[in-house]
């Protein structure tokens, strides 16, 4: 039995409809000490290349790479060309070394598939003395591929020690980045030691970000996001402001990503990558299919269904 060209017909307009809903995967990694050195270890760069490669957007904080050459060897293993990864052409857009101590100067490292988003501005906030390591915010277009188009993340890896401070100073970050923009979709990520001792029930009176409802938490209070179980904290976090936002969203797809159990990992191979997981969200897609009412949809896909079918039985 061959099929006639026209066959596909069908099949291609289907797979179509499921590429243009299937929206885009924000992810935010703590990767412990990011440097040269570590990017020579095979086994962990191709751990977390395969971490990496899930996302459509991925954050990488602690990165301890002011020459570049670790990030590099990530985008060449990234952009290696093998059948897992070719499909895709990553960037990354970085941050200026970041800290107080010159033994811990970290940056922030956006890694993006180009052919999914683009970056069209970047600032780093202005006034250190509010932060350790400064919000470095990047605004992003998704290239009509989600219910919003564009978007700002900004990103922070708080201090310890000054964690319900540096949180709270997020609310004016967002008011002048929103400004510089004129855009109110902002989403906020990062470890920002959102719990245990750092950050207790009792402190979030004195953080916007929880006291005012415009700000939605999608990593819930009981979550761990870190590897040993020595902790149990909800250290990583994603914040965003606004409806708009958070209706774009895809339901409860804000959650930690185990890539140990994910990938069979031993215990000692993940902290070997970082002492934290993952934790990403999923932005709802844009396409027809998405927006059309549901009678509409179910009369589509039937329609493609009962072409396809009458294909085959006329090529038979």
């Amino acid at each position: 039995m061959r099929w006639r060209s026209s066959s596909h017909l069908p099949l291609l307009l289907l797979l179509l409809f499921i590429g243009s809903v299937s929206g885009l995967r924000i992810c935010s990694y703590n990767v412990q000490k990011f440097n040269q050195k570590k990017s020579t270890n095979y086994r962990v760069m191709h751990t977390l290349t395969r971490i990496v490669s899930r996302c459509d957007i991925c954050l990488l904080q602690d990165v301890v790479d002011s020459g570049g050459k670790a990030v590099k060897a990530l985008l060449n293993f990234l952009n290696r060309g093998t059948d897992r990864y070719d499909e895709h052409a990553y960037k990354a857009v970085s941050s200026k070394s970041l800290g107080t101590s010159p033994s811990d100067m970290q940056q922030y490292v956006f890694i993006y598939k180009s052919g999914m988003v683009s970056v069209t501005g970047e600032y780093q906030y202005q006034k250190p003395q509010s932060f350790v390591r400064p919000p470095f915010a990047v605004y992003f277009n998704s290239q009509k591929t989600t219910e919003i188009n564009d978007f700002i993340l900004v990103p922070l890896h708080s201090e310890p020690s000054q964690a319900v401070q540096e949180i709270d100073r997020l609310y004016d970050v967002f008011e002048e980045v929103s400004k510089k923009w004129n855009n109110q979709n902002v989403m906020f990520l990062g470890d920002f030691h959102a719990g245990c001792a750092y950050v207790t029930r009792n402190d979030r009176k004195n953080i916007r970000l929880y006291t005012n409802s415009s700000f939605s938490w999608l990593i819930g209070d009981r979550v761990d996001t870190t590897v040993t179980d020595n902790t149990h904290c909800p250290y990583d976090r994603i914040v965003v402001h606004g409806q708009s936002f958070l209706k774009a969203i895809r339901p409860f797809s804000g959650k930690v990503y185990n890539f140990g159990k994910d990938l069979k990992l031993s215990r000692s191979k993940v902290v070997e990558v970082s002492d934290h997981y993952p934790v990403e969200v999923r932005l709802k897609g844009s396409g027809l299919l998405l927006q059309a009412p549901p009678l509409l949809m179910l009369l589509g896909v039937s329609v493609i269904v009962q072409s396809f079918l009458s294909s085959l039985g006329s090529s038979g």
